[in-house]
């Protein structure tokens, strides 16, 4: 993912409202590495896993939908019951989907995503308060089963195969053939690529299969941090990431941020950048890890009360 670490450099140094602190880049590091770093392993609490291909799919749905679970001032947090606890985020929507597919719903099959209505998405969910964007994750399942059902025989595994044991691959295939996964913006004239859920879905596949069969991926370490709005959450409480006073105050008091606004670009290229310098500074300490699994350091930092203290950015998207 060459591409997406160069934009997120070029960006970097040309911000205006948002720098990385190399400091505190360099004091992190250097506590995770004395503190004895442990990489999360894959969560199998909330997320379905069964027969491989089935597993697969729902992988593929997952990462297809894996965006904005924060809600508008208007509505209440969407969450589900999960035994005798309550779930919200992205372990609530693993959780429903695992769910789904345990009581025989066929979330496997391209041809039920296809014609997968809002009613019956919205069955699937369940819990309580309201999810940003319903319309539009059906619209994705929709054109995702349209696209496995004219491409890929239905099944996603397809993808996988016609990637040949590469997350670059398996990233372009999926960016070029579901819209949906096309993660780009423009900076300056410039082009900035993301791909966040596209990178996630390899990455969630090497956890989900620990690095085996479907998780068996020859560039596995190209992958980059997946910029979203929780990552730079924990980069700013970490002093990594520190923002211009007017954008900190709009963080702060929760006013969303233009999806494509220079702000919101600078944050999320920082966010690639700054943990590519961690990456770099524990290779360096000598505990080399990848992109992504530093990426999993921090996002599940970011699931305690203390690194959510103060607002992530908000903007409302498919993407992230």
């Amino acid at each position: 993912m060459q591409e997406v670490l160069k934009t997120a450099r070029d960006v970097s140094g040309m911000s205006s409202h948002v720098q990385i602190r190399k400091e505190a880049v360099l004091d992190f590091s250097k506590r995770l590495y004395e503190g004895g770093i442990e990489v999360p392993p894959w969560n199998r609490t909330y997320h379905f896993c069964n027969s491989e291909r089935e597993t697969v799919s729902y992988l593929l749905v997952l990462d297809s939908i894996n965006f904005c679970f924060w809600p508008t001032p208007e509505e209440n947090r969407w969450e589900i019951a999960w035994g005798s606890r309550r779930l919200s985020g992205y372990f609530a929507l693993a959780a429903s989907l695992t769910r789904a597919m345990k009581s025989g719903i066929p979330l496997e099959r391209a041809g039920y995503l296809a014609g997968l209505s809002l009613a019956m998405f919205r069955e699937i969910l369940g819990g309580r308060g309201e999810l940003q964007l319903m319309d539009e994750r059906v619209t994705i399942l929709n054109e995702l089963g349209h696209v496995l059902e004219e491409e890929y025989h239905g099944d996603a595994s397809g993808f996988v195969e016609a990637a040949g044991g590469s997350a670059e691959k398996l990233v372009s295939l999926l960016v070029e053939r579901i819209p949906s996964f096309r993660d780009v913006a423009e900076y300056r004239g410039q082009r900035v690529f993301f791909y966040k859920r596209a990178q996630i879905f390899c990455a969630d596949l090497y956890g989900a299969f620990e690095g085996r069969g479907w998780g068996q991926f020859k560039d596995i370490d190209r992958l980059t941090a997946f910029a979203d709005y929780k990552l730079p959450q924990v980069l700013r409480h970490l002093g990594i990431l520190c923002y211009e006073d007017d954008l900190a105050q709009r963080v702060d008091r929760m006013v969303p941020l233009e999806e494509g606004s220079p702000e919101e670009i600078e944050i999320r290229a920082n966010t690639v950048r700054a943990v590519d310098m961690i990456r770099e500074e524990l290779a360096r300490l000598g505990r080399p890890l990848k992109a992504f699994e530093v990426d999993w350091i921090l996002w599940n930092l970011g699931q305690k009360e203390e690194y959510s203290l103060s607002p992530h950015h908000r903007t409302v998207t498919i993407f992230y």
